[in-house]
């Protein structure tokens, strides 16, 4: 659409999801889009700023819009009260994430860092944590296969905790998305 004048991909534990919003300057017209899904429709708003929120599974969204001058405008996306930019360098410590081939498909694990839940393909997975030499292991399944993730310290206090994924004894490559 010629009113779309912002886009942003969110990073969370079930996925990224693209946010667009359109902003119909001359039409008055909001609409923000999930995933290419509606979430938000306004018509004929006549105080073009102001912000519309919205939410992804958890986490609360606000789309901001301001005046920037004559008939500028400024958007900004806000996710859980914090700066997009700041979310995105929050969520990057957080979560590690594997994306690969298996089983005729593409897999995405995830690991929330911060809670040790472990996500696969979006949905929260049940898991069985055992300490072994040198760290833990966290058991789970990928396609009825055995999986887990190696928790195990790289030495470095500024490194901290390696994580590693292993699939049916193959260590799977970190994707950083």
């Amino acid at each position: 659409s010629r009113d779309l004048v912002g886009s942003w991909e969110v990073r969370l534990s079930d996925g990224v999801h693209k946010i667009c919003f359109e902003h119909g300057t001359t039409t008055g017209r909001r609409l923000v889009t999930v995933d290419d899904q509606e979430v938000v429709r306004r018509d004929w708003m006549f105080k073009l700023v102001g912000s519309e929120s919205f939410g992804i599974g958890n986490a609360k969204c606000v789309v901001k819009i301001d005046a920037i001058g004559g008939f500028a405008y400024e958007y900004s996306l806000e996710v859980n009260g914090q700066s997009y930019k700041k979310f995105r360098e929050k969520q990057s410590r957080i979560l590690r994430t594997w994306v690969f081939d298996h089983g005729g498909g593409v897999q995405r694990v995830v690991l929330e860092r911060d809670t040790l839940d472990i996500w696969l393909n979006g949905a929260r997975v049940d898991v069985t944590a055992e300490f072994v030499d040198g760290g833990t292991e966290t058991h789970f399944e990928v396609n009825g296969e055995p999986a887990y993730i190696c928790a195990t310290s790289s030495g470095s206090r500024r490194e901290g905790i390696i994580h590693s994924l292993i699939v049916n004894a193959v260590q799977m490559p970190e994707a950083y998305e």
